[in-house]
């Protein structure tokens, strides 16, 4: 594990291995540094690929408040401390915050988007004041609620599937990771909740990818998502239920793309 400072002063921790040119990957919401890390293994035969915690996570620190400013210095710190510039791989949130970062001027050579949530058409939006419920919950130390409000109204997931997500083993994980459902709540609502015009602005090659049995919404706006950018293209990649990634068949569609 290595560790970089960011602009606020907050301790970003990184995972790093391969060689050859850097691919930084972002993760999504209740993910830490670990969840990228079978796809970038796949990579590191070629690349030299680096899986970071976003703060709030993992073995990140947190400083408060919270911004997505501070977020994307956080990515840019990483990048500092990775040769400067380098290709970004952005999963679920993790790939608005990546668009976003670009558009800002970090310095992202490339952005492969996996399965981004954008909200495209009025029916897909989420509420507005989302991030300021998730805020309310966990500061009245409600993360449970804060969990299974964020995955209905924040993700969309079945009434049914929440409730046994809640009684799921691993749920207190997701209990100890929810303030960080703010973080990924103020991404995907407005005005980050689709291409701004500086996003539609970007100019470096961008790859839209969706896994082939993913959810109708997201490969629905990752079809729409190319005629809105400036320079990028759609794939379907092999394999990829639900909002999965399949390592072995993103990779090589990575490497491709890359190459």
């Amino acid at each position: 594990m290595f560790t970089t400072t960011s602009a606020d002063g907050t301790t970003i921790a990184y995972d790093r291995s391969g060689s050859g040119a850097p691919i930084v990957f972002v993760s999504g919401a209740f993910n830490d540094r670990h969840t990228l890390a079978p796809v970038a293994a796949e990579l590191a035969s070629s690349h030299t690929v680096v899986c970071y915690d976003r703060r709030g996570r993992g073995d990140s620190g947190d400083t408060a408040p919270y911004s997505v400013d501070r977020e994307i210095e956080d990515l840019d710190a990483v990048l500092a401390d990775v040769g400067g510039s380098a290709a970004v791989f952005g999963f679920s949130s993790g790939a608005n915050l990546a668009l976003l970062a670009a558009s800002r001027g970090v310095a992202v050579s490339s952005l492969v988007l996996y399965e981004v949530p954008f909200a495209l058409t009025a029916d897909d939006r989420r509420p507005a004041d989302l991030p300021s419920q998730l805020a309310t919950l966990i500061a009245a130390g409600r993360r449970a609620d804060a969990v299974t409000t964020f995955q209905l109204e924040g993700i969309g997931l079945p009434p049914e599937m929440v409730a046994g997500i809640r009684q799921s083993p691993f749920f207190p994980q997701l209990e100890a990771i929810a303030p960080t459902v703010v973080y990924d709540a103020t991404l995907t609502a407005p005005p980050y909740d689709q291409p701004t015009p500086e996003m539609r602005a970007v100019r470096v090659p961008v790859l839209v990818l969706t896994g082939e049995e993913t959810w109708p919404v997201l490969r629905q706006t990752a079809e729409a998502l190319p005629s809105l950018l400036a320079d990028a293209r759609y794939l379907t990649v092999a394999g990829g239920a639900d909002h999965t990634i399949s390592p072995p068949d993103t990779a090589a569609v990575v490497r491709e793309f890359l190459t």
